[in-house]
């Protein structure tokens, strides 16, 4: 236990020098920030995996970490690897800053690779090609490709959180905020396409009860989540009618899978529908099913013999 103590305080050591959030340090080596948090605190354990990116991303001997060794400390730093230390020998510390080095390449590639050829088609190798290394590099800072696929899914959904937090924040009122939740998930740039690539075989996933898919399907009731909560905001704001809002965000959020789908399934230019129709379809629906009326009888809604427009 105080082994296991001893390593989170040297990680805290290493989160620190790096100069930047918990959070962001976790982006950085690609771990779940709740799983940092409880291994920081003594309920969980760091795997192996995860020390070797975290000593890689602080530009430190693993064995320092775990207290193997206690060499190779230089300017008071926390046990840097350049001094050399007992062990494997572990690849050169990258030029670049932790959130642009190898273990984000090789998520960004893995994504890349997911989208263009499907979860099951992508292998080790494959993404040693793409990131121009070999795959005992890749095992270096993935130990499986299991694990591997994991940390890509991760960062879509981080990644896919940060955007809509900063969506939200640039609306005045939740009508504004739902137009910006509707154009983030509109498939117009090549990335959006890609992400939504991601998410089509994560349903499939999800379908078979894998542990991909059930971390996916949580990661969709977030979302959901969020659509409520914005229409619930909405209402309280006035520019919403008094609608159930878990009920109403089910509809929008369906509205919006089919038609991304849709997109999706034919090119840009090839006559399917396209993102402009896409968006166009969900905010209609936005207008007509949510926003409140503001004078006459249309301010509380269809009644029971006046059905909605």
């Amino acid at each position: 236990m105080r082994q296991q103590f001893d390593v989170a305080e040297r990680v805290r050591q290493v989160i620190g020098e790096a100069g930047c959030t918990q959070r962001e340090f976790a982006r950085r080596v690609v771990m779940d920030p709740s799983k940092l948090s409880r291994s920081l605190s003594g309920s969980r354990r760091f795997t192996v995996a995860e020390l070797a990116r975290i000593a890689d991303a602080g530009n430190v001997d693993a064995g320092w970490l775990l207290g193997t060794t206690t060499d190779g400390a230089t300017d008071g730093g926390a046990g840097r690897a350049d001094g050399g230390a007992a062990g494997a020998p572990r690849p050169p510390a990258p030029t670049a800053p932790p959130d642009s080095g190898r273990p984000l390449q090789i998520v960004r590639e893995t994504v890349r690779l997911i989208a263009e050829r499907g979860f099951h088609a992508v292998r080790v190798a494959d993404i040693a090609a793409a990131c121009d290394t070999s795959t005992a590099t890749i095992h270096y800072h993935f130990p499986g490709r299991a694990e591997l696929l994991e940390a890509a899914v991760r960062w879509c959904m981080d990644e896919d959180t940060a955007r809509r937090a900063a969506r939200i924040a640039e609306a005045d009122d939740a009508r504004e905020e739902l137009r910006q939740l509707i154009a983030l998930q509109t498939p117009y740039t090549e990335r959006q396409r890609q992400q939504w690539l991601v998410w089509m075989d994560l349903w499939a996933e999800a379908a078979r009860s894998t542990a991909i898919g059930r971390l996916h399907a949580d990661f969709y009731q977030q979302w959901r989540r969020t659509v409520a909560e914005v229409i619930r905001r909405g209402i309280e704001q006035g520019v919403f009618r008094a609608v159930d809002p878990q009920f109403s965000a089910l509809r929008l959020t369906a509205l919006i899978d089919g038609l991304a789908i849709q997109v999706l399934a034919t090119g840009p230019g090839a006559g399917g529908t396209t993102a402009e129709a896409m968006d166009i379809a969900c905010n209609a629906y936005v207008d007509t099913e949510l926003t409140a009326r503001r004078s006459g009888a249309d301010a509380a809604g269809p009644t029971a013999d006046q059905p909605g427009p």
